[in-house]
């Protein structure tokens, strides 16, 4: 009676283990590049640090067009002037040629103004995504977080591990909370609390993602509709209006006798143009219900997908956890 209990402690400790080993470590990585082109006051910095790049090339390149015109001037008259001459000018160009060298190297080189104002721009904004990392990886209980941009050869990473979209909703918050009223503020925080579960739930938040581009497509689709529809309504009022114009210059006299015929099949034309604009917005209609239940069939099919990877994952999880009980029970057998 012993023996057996303590078999059954020991197979007990040896599941526990397993499925700590089974569950894995819980790894992220960020996009720096990505994240740094969706913060507003990088990119406007960014475009004014390039403007002053692009200023001083210009000032260089019109220094070597400067010292290129001395040399031609130099080739040509070379056999007009004397040694002292020449050795003079050549001085200065040479001069001239080294002073610039000197003057690019200041702007564009290793330890230039154009990197370090680069990194004076920087560094503010990874010291926020540090923290935004720092407080994501606490929350979600991250192990390894990973910089995608950075000397890290990443042969393969899969979308679902990147949390850059949450690193930049969290930068987004901490600037739009500043300039929020107290209720503003509340709303914020539910909003953000909503977000927060969908970053614990990848699955809930793939599904949450069809679901919001299903929404967007079916607003493109009326959104389409309703400027087809005002088009219509304005091209029929021009219409109208066109024929009121005739009928009033008809009444008047100024209209030829051809224009008099034809103002007959005045109320014909707007018949046909109601069908026509009534046959639009059906093919509308059945393009929009097309539309839809392709959208909805899409969706179907993802949620198949994630729960067939679902439980393609719990099954490798156990044959793992059996294989391994397996060996651990042969390996005691063993050494018993």
């Amino acid at each position: 009676m012993g023996k057996q209990f303590l078999y059954v402690f020991l197979a007990l400790i040896a599941m526990q283990t397993i499925n700590a080993q089974t569950r894995g470590n819980k790894l992220g990585y960020i996009d720096m590049e990505y994240i740094l082109q969706n913060v507003p006051d990088y990119t406007e910095a960014k475009i004014q640090l390039e403007q002053k790049a692009q200023k001083w090339k210009s000032e260089i390149d019109a220094k070597k067009i400067e010292i290129n015109k001395l040399k031609e001037a130099l080739k040509a008259e070379k056999a007009l002037l004397t040694k002292e001459l020449i050795d003079e000018r050549e001085t200065e160009i040479s001069f001239l040629e080294n002073e610039n060298l000197d003057y690019q190297q200041k702007r564009f080189g290793a330890n230039g103004d154009l990197i370090i104002q680069k990194s004076v721009l920087v560094k503010p904004i990874q010291d926020q995504v540090f923290t935004a990392v720092q407080d994501i990886a606490e929350r979600l209980k991250y192990d390894f977080i990973f910089d995608k941009t950075s000397d890290l050869t990443m042969l393969f990473a899969a979308k679902r591990f990147d949390i850059s979209d949450q690193v930049l909703r969290v930068l987004n918050r901490t600037e739009k909370r500043e300039q929020l009223t107290k209720k503003q503020q509340k709303e914020a925080e539910e909003r953000e609390s909503k977000e927060d579960a969908l970053d614990d739930n990848p699955a809930l938040a793939e599904r949450q993602k069809l679901l919001d581009d299903k929404k967007a497509a079916r607003e493109k689709v009326l959104e389409d509709r309703k400027l087809l529809q005002e088009q219509k309504k304005k091209e029929f009022d021009d219409k109208r209006k066109q024929i009121q114009a005739d009928r009033e210059a008809k009444k008047n006299g100024t209209v030829s006798a051809n224009v008099k015929k034809e103002d007959a099949p005045t109320s014909l034309t707007k018949n046909n143009e109601a069908a026509a604009i009534a046959d639009d917005v059906k093919q509308n209609q059945a393009e929009a219900r097309a539309k839809t239940l392709e959208d909805r069939k899409k969706v179907l099919e993802d949620r198949k997908k994630i729960l067939e990877e679902r439980r393609k994952k719990i099954l490798d999880e156990r044959e793992a956890a059996r294989k391994a009980k397996e060996e651990k029970l042969k390996e005691k057998t063993n050494n018993n």
